[in-house]
């Protein structure tokens, strides 16, 4: 006779783990990674080896601090690394970089409980923090060395000059004087601003493996894009160069959709990316900053827990307790 065994939920085991979708992830951001080094030069690498190994060790002594079991092996540290490397200037201090790594990690990350208990998206807090801390060095911004199309076929050629050429972003261009760029600059990346968030390009085809592999679904993407695109045009703006303009792609595609910071069905995954098109599009209206990507997330953030309270179908057989 069979033993009949009563277990909570989950009953469905899945082939995924959390290491293999960390590692897709990764893949992911290897094109805006690889364009970023050959857009800003090779001092790009520091920055991403620093960022990626700080947030490594520091994950490692707060297991071991914490006394919990090391979880470097989830990959999930090199990920907030590596998304916090792509979210920063290209010059920024080697130092600086390393902060930020072990805020994401240490504050939080790790003292709300590690992996699936952060309140918020690390490598986005990280960038808040690195922000308000040193605005100068986040706001000192690397004109390109050419766009990726001229590197590859040899009429720009990278060399030592990112400590010395400067430029205005796109958007902080266009609040001074109007739209300054080209779509296609701004498609392969010829334009100042932060190593991972300047060529569309690369970022669109990571979003599309994530798509592929089933990663991450269109919903927050498609609706946070697109809500950007219909408050651009409401503002009298330009509803492309807005959207390709910026960390948009980069925050769409690879921090909004974080798994632990975001709602859990596609209706709260679509009132939680409207709300960051909306107030993304609002402070880059109305507000000192040109860019409002970062901010926009961190607020729907704090939202997720009540986008999913009521956006979450109830279990079957449920009844309201009557009063």
């Amino acid at each position: 006779m069979e033993r009949l065994s009563v277990v909570s939920s989950p009953h469905i085991n899945h082939a995924d783990s959390t290491r293999g979708i960390m590692a897709d992830v990764l893949i992911a951001l290897l094109p805006a990674s690889v364009a970023g080094c050959i857009l800003f030069g090779w001092r790009v690498l520091l920055v991403i080896a620093v960022a990626v190994v700080s947030a490594v060790i520091a994950e490692f002594v707060c297991c071991k601090v914490m006394k919990k079991p090391v979880s470097i092996g989830d990959l999930s540290a090199a990920v907030t690394g590596l998304l916090i490397a792509l979210n920063v200037p290209p010059s920024l201090p080697l130092w600086m970089v390393a902060i930020g790594s072990i805020v994401a990690i240490v504050v939080v990350k790790q003292m709300f409980g590690g992996l699936g208990h952060n309140f918020a998206n690390p490598a986005i807090t990280a960038r808040i923090v690195l922000l308000v801390s040193f605005p100068a060095a986040m706001s000192t911004w690397t004109a390109p060395l050419g766009s990726v199309s001229q590197i590859v076929s040899g009429a720009t050629t990278p060399g030592e000059t990112i400590d010395i050429i400067t430029g205005a972003t796109p958007l902080s261009q266009t609040a001074l004087a109007g739209d300054y760029y080209s779509y296609t600059q701004l498609f392969l990346g010829q334009t100042a601003g932060c190593i991972g968030e300047t060529a569309a390009l690369f970022i669109i085809i990571g979003g599309l493996y994530l798509f592929a592999r089933r990663v991450i679904t269109p919903v927050i993407p498609v609706s946070y894009i697109g809500t950007v695109a219909l408050m651009s045009w409401i503002f009298g703006q330009d509803p492309l160069y807005m959207i390709l303009s910026g960390g948009l792609m980069l925050g769409a595609f690879f921090m909004a959709t974080d798994y632990v910071t975001s709602p859990t069905g596609w209706k709260g995954q679509l009132i939680y990316g409207i709300g960051c098109g909306i107030i993304t599009s609002l402070i880059r209206k109305f507000g000192n900053l040109p860019e409002g990507v970062s901010y926009a997330i961190l607020i729907m953030n704090l939202f997720v827990f009540y986008i999913n309270k009521i956006t979450l179908p109830k279990p079957f057989g449920w009844k309201e307790a009557r009063k």
